[in-house]
C-alpha cells in the first residue's frame, strides 16, 4: 500500500507519503519539489503496521493534507 498527500497553504507547500510493506512503515515527507526525508519503522507484524499507518493518515487528513493520485508522487 502506498498513499501520497499534499498540503499547500500560506507559505507551506509540503508532501507526505506513506507506504506499508509487511511489517514495515515508510514515511517520506518534505517540501514539494524535493526528495524530502525518509523515516522507516518496523512493527511487530503486518496488522500492527497497517494500524499504525492508518493512524498517521488520519492525523494528516485532520491537519489539512489532501490525498493526491500516485502520479503526483515524487518517487525517484
Amino acid at each position: 500500500m502506498k498513499r501520497y498527500f499534499e498540503f499547500v497553504g500560506g507559505s507551506s507547500s509540503k508532501f507526505w507519503e506513506i507506504s506499508v510493506s509487511d511489517k514495515t512503515v515508510t514515511v517520506r515527507h518534505g517540501r514539494i519539489g524535493t526528495d524530502g526525508q525518509t523515516n522507516v519503522k518496523t512493527l511487530t507484524d503486518a496488522a500492527a503496521a497497517t494500524k499504525h499507518a492508518e493512524k498517521l493518515i488520519k492525523e494528516k487528513l485532520g491537519k489539512g493534507h489532501g490525498e493526491k493520485s500516485a502520479s503526483h508522487s515524487h518517487v525517484r
